[in-house]
């Protein structure tokens, strides 16, 4: 069976001042291209379809636009709800969209049901597992300690039981949209860690022929059957060194797996460059990057007059600004926001308690703190799903 893999679509979204819609537009053209000229069997989406839970009235449009293409194609399509999406209202119609061949997978308690899909070797099963916020998941999967490893694991051992009483030589495909060792994170993801710990190992997927994972943007392999499709487009400057691709996946008789990148339509490229003003203006090496979406670093010690303007005379697609003059990092006049840099929460609230007592806090209050972050999470989470 050959199956497309693509995940973080998060329609709805902007790059920075720049709407992204019809370069979405775009991929899903794209998509259904493939699906039609590589002769692909199934299209599997890994979460995240949406940018947030109430998405703009022309998302919707796209998606629904995507999935009357790709039912026309009379493929069969798969489809996750991530940590962006209201899961509840991805989910509404699920039902009579199966009946079209796009079967929608939101409800945890659904992950040991999957999709058979047949081929001339006989069935694969497709396991959908939306984002398992586990404050929300907890009960439905009986597990003491809400973590995601935990929760995680609990639904992977609903697949293995199901899968377990079904033919031998039945082939297994398992969606996931979460954070798993190995992978590299970027910039545009929300963070979704519980306890200080976002990631699970890869061990978690043991048992099935190919893991199909969604949630990091950068497309990766964590080992020839866990693989990170990626987002289709980019979404923040940290994707600039990415190259944007779906996964062509071909499952054969055996259980064994090969897979193919195919490039996505790129809008336009990404470039960072770095300097004080008058050497971004100047230099002839930048010359590649005048037609990209530039985010540029001033390293100036005096903040220049009118630098975006300068900046756009010579980069029109200029989209960010960043100020980083060279100095020490004890000097006095380093930026707040340099200073935090590369901290989570639970450091930043750690390091506020050391500058306030003269002492950071102990094991107890570490624990307090970490609890009252995966609180607000958790609450945000519950709220999202309720609206």
């Amino acid at each position: 069976m050959r199956f497309l893999h693509t995940s973080d679509w998060h329609l709805g979204r902007s790059f920075h001042r720049v709407g992204m819609l019809g370069a979405q537009a775009e991929f899903i053209g794209h998509l259904v291209s493939t699906v039609r000229e590589r002769e692909v069997d199934a299209v599997v989406v890994s979460g995240d379809v949406y940018d947030r839970a109430v998405p703009p009235l022309s998302a919707v449009e796209l998606f629904d636009d995507a999935l009357h293409r790709l039912a026309d194609l009379g493929v069969p399509t798969v489809m996750i709800s991530g940590n962006h999406d209201s899961a509840r209202r991805l989910g509404v119609g699920a039902g009579l969209m199966g009946r079209a061949g796009i079967h929608l997978r939101t409800e945890p308690s659904a992950c040991g049901t999957p999709v058979l899909l047949p081929d001339a070797h006989g069935d694969v099963a497709f396991y959908g597992l939306p984002y398992l916020e586990p404050a929300l998941v907890r009960d439905e999967f009986g597990v003491e300690r809400a973590g995601h490893e935990t929760v995680l694991a609990a639904a992977m051992d609903r697949v293995r039981a199901d899968l377990a009483a079904r033919p031998a030589g039945t082939r297994s495909v398992v969606l996931a949209h979460a954070f798993v060792t190995g992978g590299e994170p970027s910039d545009s993801e929300r963070d979704i860690a519980v306890g200080g710990v976002a990631s699970v190992p890869v061990a978690v997927f043991d048992g099935v022929d190919y893991a199909a994972l969604g949630h990091l943007h950068g497309c990766q392999t964590l080992t020839d059957r866990v693989r990170y499709s990626g987002s289709p487009l980019p979404y923040s400057f940290s994707e600039a060194g990415h190259r944007k691709s779906m996964w062509l996946v071909d499952l054969a008789a055996d259980g064994s797996v090969t897979a193919e990148r195919v490039d996505c339509p790129v809008p336009r490229p990404l470039a960072r460059i770095r300097g004080t003003l008058e050497e971004l203006l100047a230099d002839p090496a930048l010359a590649p990057h005048e037609e990209a979406w530039v985010e540029a670093t001033l390293t100036d010690p005096v903040r220049p007059a009118d630098p975006m303007a300068r900046l756009a005379e010579r980069f029109p697609h200029a989209l960010a600004l960043v100020f980083d003059p060279d100095r020490p990092p004890d000097d006095p006049d380093v930026s707040y926001a340099r200073r935090l840099a590369g901290r989570d929460d639970q450091q930043i609230a750690e390091d506020f308690v050391a500058h306030v007592r003269g002492a950071g806090p102990d094991a107890h209050e570490r624990t307090v703190l970490r609890d009252a972050f995966d609180a607000v999470r958790a609450d945000e989470a519950a709220r999202e799903v309720a609206r």
